[in-house]
């Protein structure tokens, strides 16, 4: 079992950069890839960021260039840096591990564009 806390979420005014971190607890040796994914109101929820056990990464189309993910030096943390946000980027952020098995989801954390 992995459970999976995300923090860093808030309001941001457009262009504006923010900060999710992730933290994974329990049995952590398991987990293979990493990532992010959000959804917005009346939206499905949509990939956004992907990291492998070696680094890595991958990016859905509209947040390549400005988003990037990365793990802790440990296997227990995800950061996903998100720059010249846009208003189409609110969504509930959520963090997500796969040991190989199993997905795993963390609670959401709120990300709001506005001016």
């Amino acid at each position: 079992q992995v459970q999976l806390v995300e923090s860093g979420g808030g309001l941001v005014q457009p262009g504006g950069s923010l900060r999710l971190s992730c933290a994974a607890s329990g049995s952590i040796g398991s987990i293979t890839n990493m990532g992010w994914y959000r959804q917005a109101p009346g939206k499905q929820r949509e990939w956004v960021a992907l990291i492998t056990r070696t680094r890595i990464t991958t990016y859905a189309g509209p947040v390549k260039g400005r988003f990037t993910i990365s793990r802790g030096s440990g296997e227990n943390t995800v950061y996903l840096q998100m720059n010249s946000l846009k208003p189409e980027a609110t969504a509930e952020y959520y963090c997500s591990a796969y040991d190989g098995g199993r997905q795993y989801w963390g609670q959401g954390t709120q990300v709001t564009v506005s001016s």
